[in-house]
């Protein structure tokens, strides 16, 4: 994570109080807020250890299928027009026969073909993630945080984006602000750059930042509580969002989680957008944000755009 290899794994817990230790913590929430800390012994700055991987040579399975990613779309929007909710980030669920091979050589390449910010790798017991995640969640350096809600993606090269992008970023930006307003000092957050583009392997992405100074004294437990989920693959209101998000999709899990590290008052926290994961199967997540000028089909195309590339590389084909 962030150029830090973390070996010797001394305590798994699930409880955010743990962080308060000061000790460095590898970081994995669900979507549905479960938390998982791992601790570990050893911590150095170096490459990331190379692995072979075999491709993975299966058909992938989506869940919903297009049929049913548009027909969620088109209920969105509805929802929408009956003033339930704004924006809702809609996510389907890319699936393949496991090879119980890691994901550590999948992760190689992905540093290789498929550089991106907040890449990270986690591998401990019940959990292993290969992320490319191009989103930062919530970067602290003392009282200071950062959050970079995403929101707007294009084709790279691509001149500008649409006012359905730019309306749909400056929503989740007030989301945020809202959000770092619960853990900030009054009148500290502010929105200290507003719609940027910022260019990705084969994307563009349209990106706003926001920062405020942390009330003094406030426990990362209490942190956690009131920012989780994030907001750009939540919605808003968030909460009509997350009970749209109940009603229609299957638990996304550590997909949409939250996936990076802690140490003291030191944190890189990402969106755990745009990556892999192991259970039984191995699984990929793309989604897009819904409003009501939307189109399903588009929709449904932005997120074959964010998932291509990936599973190429996860294919041997890229």
């Amino acid at each position: 994570m962030g150029g830090r290899l973390a070996t010797q794994l001394l305590e798994i817990s699930h409880d955010p109080s743990c962080l308060d230790d000061g000790g460095f913590w590898a970081i994995s929430t669900t979507f549905e807020g479960e938390f998982t800390a791992a601790k570990f012994a050893s911590v150095v700055s170096t490459n990331f250890p190379s692995a072979t991987w075999k491709p993975i040579e299966g058909v992938w399975k989506s869940l919903p299928d297009k049929e049913g990613y548009i027909s969620y779309v088109d209920r969105v929007r509805e929802l929408i027009a009956q003033g339930w909710v704004y924006q809702v980030n809609a996510c389907r669920q890319l699936s393949v026969e496991n090879s119980n091979q890691t994901l550590r050589g999948l992760f190689s390449h992905i540093l290789e073909k498929n550089p991106a910010p907040w890449a990270s790798y986690l591998e401990i017991p019940g959990i292993n993630i290969a992320s490319a995640s191009p989103e930062l969640f919530l970067q602290r350096a003392g009282k200071r945080v950062k959050t970079s809600p995403i929101k707007g993606t294009q084709t790279l090269g691509t001149s500008n984006f649409g006012d359905k992008d730019r309306s749909e970023n400056i929503m989740i930006v007030d989301l945020m602000r809202n959000d770092l307003g619960m853990i900030c000092q009054s009148g500290s957050v502010e929105v200290t750059q507003l719609l940027y583009s910022q260019d990705h392997p084969g994307l563009q992405h349209l990106v706003s930042d926001v920062e405020g100074d942390l009330i003094e004294g406030i426990s990362w437990k209490e942190i956690f509580k009131a920012v989780s989920p994030p907001g750009s693959v939540s919605g808003a209101p968030k909460s009509s969002a997350l009970s749209t998000i109940s009603d229609n999709e299957k638990p996304r899990g550590p997909y949409c989680g939250i996936l990076g590290w802690v140490q003291g008052d030191k944190a890189e926290l990402s969106v755990a957008i745009r990556i892999f994961w192991r259970d039984e199967k191995v699984n990929f997540g793309t989604g897009a944000g819904i409003t009501f000028s939307s189109s399903s089909q588009s929709e449904w195309e932005e997120t074959e755009l964010k998932a291509s590339r990936l599973i190429k590389i996860a294919a041997g084909q890229q």
